[in-house]
């Protein structure tokens, strides 16, 4: 599988400024210059708090989750976790599997290839 990467034109001057404004280096500057952001979202996406959060309860069927997952951890049952064999795939499920642990169950992992 050939991937073709596409580089974004680089906006110099806009970099310069948020990085002087912002006190952050240049490289991190062009990342958020090429995010196009505005003053205030580059402070979110600098120091974001929870309230910056995405809202989980918006994805269907989290409540549902969030139940079962409830009903596990009160009756002490094993647990598979399935997630993507990617970056963030593994750190997901890395922090529930010790979320999980803590609360004293058994946890076994798998991945998708």
């Amino acid at each position: 599988m050939y991937k073709k990467w596409q580089f974004k034109e680089n906006n110099k001057i806009r970099a310069e400024q948020i990085s002087e404004k912002f006190d952050i280096g240049l490289l991190v500057a062009q990342i958020i210059a090429n995010k196009n952001l505005n003053d205030e979202e580059i402070k979110i996406f600098l120091e974001p708090t929870r309230d910056n959060f995405y809202d989980p309860f918006l994805l269907p069927d989290m409540e549902n989750a969030v139940d079962r997952i409830i009903k596990a951890i009160e009756n002490k049952e094993n647990i598979v976790i399935f997630g993507d064999y990617d970056v963030d795939g593994i750190t997901s499920t890395t922090v529930l599997k010790k979320f999980l642990e803590e609360r004293g169950l058994k946890v076994r992992l798998l991945y998708s290839k």
